[in-house]
C-alpha cells in the first residue's frame, strides 16, 4: 500500500498517466496530477481520462493542475500543495515520426521540462522519483534482448535524442542532489485509452470499418508490445523500491516480440474482419525491431508482465467500442 506517499504525476491526463492515477488511488496514494492538454491530440479525449480518474476516487485524494512542466515554479507550487514525497514524470511530446520536423519543439519539452521536474522535485523535499524513458533509446541494436547495460549511444529519430537526454540528466541530477531516480524504458505500451495516433489503435478502427490501412515496411519489422496493466505495475514497483538503488534503469516491457504482420493479423481476428493493406515503404526514424531484456527488472522489481497481446486487444477493442462508438461497419 501507498497510504503515506503523497506523489505528483506529470501527464497525468494522458494515456499510461490516467491508469498510473487510478492505480496509486487504489493503493492509498494522494495524487496531484498535472498536464498542459498539448494539442498533439485533442483535449477532450485527455479530460474523458481525467473523468475517469476522478470516477474512481471515492476518498477525494486526487487533485489537478493543468500546467507546462517547463515551468518550474508552477510546479513547485503543485508539489509543495499536496506536501508530494515524490514525483512520477511520464509528460513529453510523444512519438518518433512527429519528432522529426519538430525537434527542436521535442528538445525543449522532453529534455529542459524534465530538468525542471527533477529540480522542482529536489526544491520541494521529494524523496524519489521515477521518470519514462523509452524503448527508442536503443536505436537498431543488433544484439536482443536489449538490455539496461547495452549502449545506446546511436539513437535515430530525435524523440530517442531526447530520452537519452534525460536518462543523462537524471544521472547527473542523482549524482549531485542524491535525489533517488528510476528511468523506465516503456516498450510500445497499448490497451484502453491508448493514444488514437498509434498503431494498434488506428488499425482497430479502420478494420473495423472496412478501410484500407498502411502498412510501412515489408511487415516484418517486430515491437514487445506491452500491455498499459502491466506497465503501471512496473512503474509502481519502481517507485517503492527506487531508493534502494539510487539511480536505476529498468527495461518495461513484455518480452514477446511480434511482428508487424502478425499484430495486424491479431487485430483482424480480435475485430472479426480481414484488414485490407497497402504497403508503404519504410519511415524515417522507425526501428526495425524492439524486444526488452527482463531479467534486471524481474529480479529487482518482481516484474512479470502477464497480459498476452490477444487478450490485450479485446480488452482494448471492447473499450474502444464502448466510449468511443467505433463499431464494425
Amino acid at each position: 500500500m501507498l497510504s503515506n506517499e503523497h506523489i505528483l504525476v506529470t501527464g497525468s491526463a494522458g494515456f499510461i498517466g490516467s491508469h498510473l492515477c487510478q492505480a496509486l488511488l487504489a493503493r492509498g496514494a494522494t495524487v496531484m496530477g498535472v498536464d498542459n492538454f498539448d494539442p498533439f491530440y485533442s483535449r477532450s479525449r485527455k479530460e474523458h481520462n481525467l473523468q475517469a480518474i476522478n470516477d474512481s476516487d471515492a476518498d477525494d485524494r486526487f487533485a489537478f493542475r493543468e500546467l507546462d512542466i517547463c515551468d518550474q515554479g508552477s510546479l513547485e507550487d503543485a508539489m509543495n500543495a499536496v506536501n508530494a514525497t515524490g514525483v512520477i514524470h511520464l509528460a513529453a511530446k510523444a512519438g518518433v515520426r512527429p519528432s522529426i520536423p519538430d525537434p527542436v519543439g521535442y528538445a525543449q519539452t522532453n529534455i529542459l521540462g524534465t530538468q525542471s521536474v527533477l529540480s522542482a522535485a529536489s526544491n520541494a523535499g521529494c524523496k524519489r522519483a521515477v521518470c519514462a524513458s523509452s524503448s527508442s533509446v536503443y536505436g537498431n541494436n543488433s544484439k536482443v534482448p536489449f538490455a539496461e547495460t547495452d549502449e545506446v549511444n546511436h539513437p535515430i529519430s530525435p524523440y530517442a535524442a531526447t530520452k537519452v537526454s534525460c536518462e543523462l540528466i537524471a544521472h547527473a541530477h542523482h549524482h549531485l542532489s542524491g535525489l533517488p531516480i528510476g528511468m523506465l524504458r516503456f516498450f510500445t505500451v497499448f490497451g484502453p485509452r491508448q493514444r488514437p495516433d498509434l498503431a494498434m489503435s488506428l488499425f482497430l478502427s479502420l478494420v473495423s470499418q472496412g478501410e484500407t490501412i498502411n502498412r510501412f515496411g515489408d511487415g516484418t519489422t517486430s515491437r514487445d508490445y506491452t500491455f498499459v496493466d502491466d506497465i503501471v505495475s512496473g512503474i509502481i514497483e519502481s517507485y517503492r523500491r527506487i531508493d534502494a538503488h539510487g539511480y536505476r534503469v529498468w527495461n518495461l516491457g513484455g518480452n514477446h516480440p511480434i511482428s508487424l504482420n502478425e499484430m495486424i493479423a491479431t487485430i483482424g481476428e480480435v475485430v472479426g474482419k480481414e484488414p485490407k493493406i497497402k504497403e508503404m515503404g519504410m519511415q524515417p526514424g522507425d526501428v526495425e525491431r524492439t524486444w526488452a531484456d527482463l531479467e534486471r527488472s524481474l529480479g529487482e522489481l518482481g516484474y512479470r508482465p502477464t497480459t498476452s497481446i490477444r487478450d490485450g486487444l479485446a480488452l482494448q477493442w471492447a473499450w474502444m467500442r464502448e466510449h468511443e462508438g467505433v463499431a464494425n461497419s
